[in-house]
């Protein structure tokens, strides 16, 4: 059956789902099988829900599975309520991030009802890249990974939602927020054998933060990371910074071009980190807008 046959089918299917929830809402019906009803309906939705997603037609996927998603939780189960709403906001993800949002933040509720944290955060995590692609609306997103962070507490993926909303709180000159979560994390890191690697990294964009409001505060910053984490005084970021520092002080642009120009050639820097390198390069006098080339 073609795409436009599995649509016309689906829309018989979604029909007879409703005459069903209707019967059932009738006195006797009520009293004699009226959830077997309901249960036929539910699975009718469902049906119709995935024809139309064989069709691409991710809107009417979306609310077939919403009215299943509803049933569901009319009949007490709550647990397959959820699964209908996360497939619901897969399907709507295809055609209205919004709605997408709606459908994944009412299984979020009924998960955390269940004490399901860690399944609540993966769909917190979802709705924060929504936020970040789809509609970019930051702010947003950086609530959801706080979320997920939060439900995550004390495994793995709790420190990758925080340094998403550490990037983030940079970006948006948030920078109190930023050191906070990346000297969290760096510190949490530092001791562990297969995560310490990374810790300076963490420092790093701490003390770049700092640069950023305070010259003295990046010095007084770095020196802390140095003693808190011996390791890190050897390391290219360290020695960065404090070329950086140096050529700052001395309002050299040149020299501070020089020194980002050098490190650059051996590590990439990413776009947040060329963003952050040249807010600072910007308070050197006479810099204007500037660039890192």
């Amino acid at each position: 059956m073609d795409s436009a046959g599995k649509e016309r089918e689906a829309v018989q299917l979604m029909a007879e789902a409703e005459k069903r929830v209707k019967g059932s809402h009738s006195f006797l019906r009520g009293l004699f099988g009226g959830n077997t009803r309901l249960e036929e309906a539910c699975e009718m939705y469902t049906r119709a829900a995935n024809m139309f997603k064989i069709a691409k037609n991710w809107s009417a996927a979306g609310n077939a599975f919403c009215q299943a998603a509803k049933l569901h939780m009319q009949l007490q189960s709550k647990h397959d309520s959820a699964t209908s709403f996360v497939d619901a906001g897969n399907a709507y993800k295809k055609a209205d991030p919004q709605e997408a949002i709606n459908c994944l933040n009412a299984a979020i509720d009924i998960y955390t009802d269940m004490g399901r944290f860690t399944i609540a955060a993966k769909h917190h995590i979802t709705i924060a890249e929504i936020y970040e692609a789809e509609l970019v609306d930051i702010e947003k997103a950086i609530a959801h990974y706080e979320q997920a962070a939060d439900y995550y507490k004390g495994e793995e993926s709790n420190r990758q939602c925080l340094l998403k909303v550490a990037a983030y709180a940079a970006q948006l000159e948030q920078y109190q927020k930023a050191i906070e979560i990346y000297e969290q994390v760096g510190t949490n890191t530092m001791d562990n054998p297969l995560l310490k690697y990374s810790a300076k990294e963490y420092f790093f964009k701490a003390a770049l933060c700092h640069f950023i409001v305070d010259e003295l505060n990046a010095k007084l910053a770095l020196e802390k990371y140095e003693e808190m984490f011996p390791a890190f005084t050897d390391s290219r970021e360290c020695k960065l910074l404090k070329k950086l520092l140096e050529a700052h002080e001395e309002q050299n642009s040149e020299a501070y071009t020089e020194a980002v120009k050098e490190f650059d050639s051996i590590s990439r820097l990413d776009q947040w980190l060329t963003t952050m390198l040249l807010r600072i390069k910007k308070s050197i006098q006479g810099e204007g807008d500037g660039d890192l080339k």
